[in-house]
């Protein structure tokens, strides 16, 4: 996401480079720069134009220190006012519910944006980090293949999801999903409602007369960032109907330019809650917009890496684990519980962006998220007893693993010698405290070689 915009930031500031003072000359032209930038990305005009003039009245003002080159403070300026520009602070969401009373999220949008695997989302975010009892309301009374997506959906992360097949009434479904709720002691109902392929009156009516009879404590508006200035449009005109309380950006893995998430914000007023950034179930995050700067001027996000490395890091299987690696016992059977670990923290390249300096390297590196398959494949190839004393793989037992696992001799050869180092190397930083983070895994079968920084 924002790689293009990324790309021509970074060459907006080499005007300022090797310059000896911020001058009213040399702001002007790299702000012009970072104009074209942001209109490239498909900001809105009205946008760009606004913040290059705060960038330049706030450069202009500032005096460089020593210690300071002029186009390292631009850089500290415009990320404080990128920041700002899509919401400065992170928006929480308003969940006042209780058990008898729960909270009540709308979700709102277009056919396609993402709206009913959103909810979906939603429900297992809150579920698994926040601990609450969600229940899905499909009140998608249009098109049937919604409340079945949804269905699904809650089969998939055990969330119950209230449904009326043949239900004409979406404003009717939505209360009973309520009173359902209440009975089942769910504190929040996640009311999924009926989009169309443009807005129309019929939409409009319908999700105020819904919003008007469940009183929602949250009204989120699902936009596909991938539209562009349409999202920006689309927003501006949901929200003259609804007043929605937030944003939800989907898709936005998809989008280079990343313009809708930079005009969003400044033209509706309203937060940006939450982005999607794949098509798994775990692929959603709170937007925080200072931590979004950050990845557009190519600083990375270390801090959202460590959180999605805590949220896998389990204190006791750590522990068991280090013991195992200090006694030599470390198998193929560990070796393949760090990679489902190092699975569930999300998309491959969207992990290495998120650190410092590696998301430009990695620009033109395909990392496919089935990277590890061929590994697991290997592994499961093997026998329990195989798995647990790697030394019995002598060559007849590779072979048997190569045929096994549809790979060949020298894949299998490669893992091997690579799980000997990755063994060695956690024998040796064990008492460093870094449970799961094999530095070996990056050259293995399946994954491509990394650039060098």
């Amino acid at each position: 996401m924002f790689e293009n915009l990324s790309e021509r930031l970074e060459r907006s500031f080499k005007i300022l480079k090797g310059e000896g003072k911020i001058t009213e000359i040399n702001v002007a032209e790299t702000l012009k720069d970072v104009r074209r930038a942001l209109l490239d990305a498909d900001v809105n005009y009205k946008v760009a134009k606004q913040f290059t003039d705060t960038v330049k009245q706030k450069a202009l003002g500032q005096n460089v220190l020593t210690a300071v080159r002029p186009s390292q403070l631009m850089v500290k300026i415009v990320h404080d006012e990128l920041a700002l520009l899509m919401g400065g602070e992170t928006a929480e969401l308003n969940l006042p519910g209780r058990i008898g009373a729960p909270s009540i999220i709308l979700m709102a949008g277009l056919n396609g944006s993402g709206k009913t695997t959103f909810s979906g989302k939603l429900a297992k975010l809150l579920k698994d980090k926040q601990f609450k009892k969600p229940l899905l309301a499909a009140c998608d009374t249009f098109r049937p293949a919604a409340m079945e997506q949804l269905r699904v959906l809650g089969e998939q992360i055990d969330v119950p999801v209230y449904m009326e097949p043949g239900a004409t009434d979406p404003v009717q479904v939505a209360l009973h999903a309520i009173n359902e709720a209440q009975q089942r002691a769910n504190d929040v109902v996640i009311v999924d409602t009926a989009g169309r392929l443009a807005i129309d009156e019929e939409l409009m009516q319908q999700i105020s007369d819904i919003k008007d009879a469940i009183h929602p404590h949250e009204i989120l508006f699902v936009v596909d960032a991938m539209t562009g200035q349409d999202a920006v449009n689309t927003a501006k005109e949901f929200n003259d109907r609804l007043d929605y309380t937030g944003v939800v950006l989907t898709k936005l893995d998809g989008d280079t330019r990343g313009g809708a998430a930079l005009s969003i914000r400044t033209v509706v007023d309203k937060p940006i809650k939450f982005v999607g950034t794949g098509e798994k179930m775990e692929a959603v995050s709170p937007f925080h917009p200072s931590r979004m700067a950050d990845r557009i001027l190519g600083m990375g996000d270390i801090v959202s890496l460590v959180e999605r490395a805590q949220e896998q890091y389990d204190e006791k299987e750590a522990r068991r684990l280090e013991r195992r690696i200090q006694k030599n016992q470390f198998d193929f059977n560990d070796f393949y519980a760090q990679i489902q670990q190092i699975k569930k923290m999300g998309n491959l390249k969207d992990l290495a962006a998120m650190i410092p300096g590696v998301g430009k390297a990695l620009k033109d590196v395909n990392i496919d998220d089935n990277a590890f398959k061929s590994i697991e494949a290997i592994i499961l190839s093997m026998t329990p007893k195989e798995r647990q004393n790697p030394g019995l793989l002598n060559a007849t037992r590779r072979m048997r693993i190569a045929k096994g696992s549809g790979t060949n001799i020298q894949e299998v050869n490669r893992l091997i010698k690579q799980f000997d180092q990755t063994r060695k190397m956690m024998k040796m930083v064990t008492g460093k405290k870094l449970p799961g983070m094999m530095k070996g895994m990056p050259d293995m079968p399946g994954m491509p070689k990394m650039p060098k920084l």
